[in-house]
């Protein structure tokens, strides 16, 4: 007797242009007996226009664990499962984790079918370091935020983001502040009919006066090691300069008013130089 083969296949679909999928990609939809889909009537759009007609499951963040049994099931029985997302590549910033982890479990074995990327898309016109950190969608909460952009912020790699159009002056105000001697690229509606690269020094980054609309693949540039020893040197100087005349408190005060760096750092450089009296 013939035990069916357990596979579940991760399949990469076009981010905008609907001809931005592989042949590979193609017929192993065509082969499939179902196919899980983040949104259904999206994926229609493009099974349609590849004249597909499959079984579809609705698989998104609401509904993956009451749903993993099930599916699990599925592919125990030996049918074909893909997994395809809204765009580009599922799992990243997509749901499906859960999904993984539980065929591993089972010993199903995963087929990655590669293909369009927005990450990738956006950093090969970026002109930045191409050794990257992706971040995904970051904190929607003002507090939040902070915290985790000012552990990003020492991370000197190029940085990319997803972010919502409608929130995009809000994250640019932070990225201002956090990122300061950076480039920035907003990618929108890549490979699509209005699709626009901004290219700017975040130092001189306008916030947006009209409404933008779309998909945004935001990329910052690479940290200049460099910059940062100057501008260490240049907190020394000020240092020397005012604790001739000011408190230890006054002194990492002023400083702070003009230089984006962490308060911590800024205090130990001072008290460093109070403690040797070398001003």
């Amino acid at each position: 007797m013939n035990l069916p083969v357990k596979k579940l296949f991760i399949v990469s679909t076009p981010i905008g242009n609907l001809d931005d999928i592989t042949l590979r990609a193609i017929q192993v939809l065509k082969k499939s007996d179902i196919i899980l889909c983040e949104d259904t009537r999206r994926s229609l759009k493009l099974l349609n226009h590849l004249n597909i007609k499959k079984k579809l499951i609705s698989y998104h963040k609401f509904n993956e664990k009451k749903k993993l049994s099930s599916i699990i099931e599925y592919i125990k029985e030996g049918k074909i499962l893909s997994l395809i997302s809204d765009a580009g590549t599922p799992l990243l910033s997509d749901p499906g984790r859960i999904l993984i982890n539980e065929c591993i479990k089972y010993n199903i074995k995963i087929i990655p079918i590669p293909g369009v990327s927005s990450i990738a898309a956006a950093m090969s016109v970026s002109g930045f370091n191409d050794q990257f950190s992706f971040y995904g969608f970051l904190p929607k909460t003002e507090n939040e935020l902070d915290k985790v952009l000012s552990q990003i912020s020492e991370n000197t790699n190029s940085l990319i983001f997803f972010i919502p159009s409608i929130k995009i002056n809000f994250y640019l105000k932070k990225f201002k502040n956090y990122f300061h001697g950076r480039k920035i690229l907003i990618a929108r509606e890549i490979t699509k009919i209005h699709e626009t690269f901004y290219r700017e020094d975040i130092n001189n980054l306008k916030l947006f006066k009209s409404v933008v609309k779309g998909e945004l693949t935001v990329v910052i540039s690479e940290k200049n090691i460099k910059d940062k020893a100057l501008d260490k040197e240049k907190i020394i100087k000020k240092a020397r300069k005012y604790l001739k005349k000011y408190s230890l408190k006054d002194t990492v005060n002023m400083i702070l008013e003009t230089e984006k760096l962490k308060k911590k750092v800024v205090y130990e450089i001072c008290l460093q130089i109070k403690d040797q009296k070398n001003y």
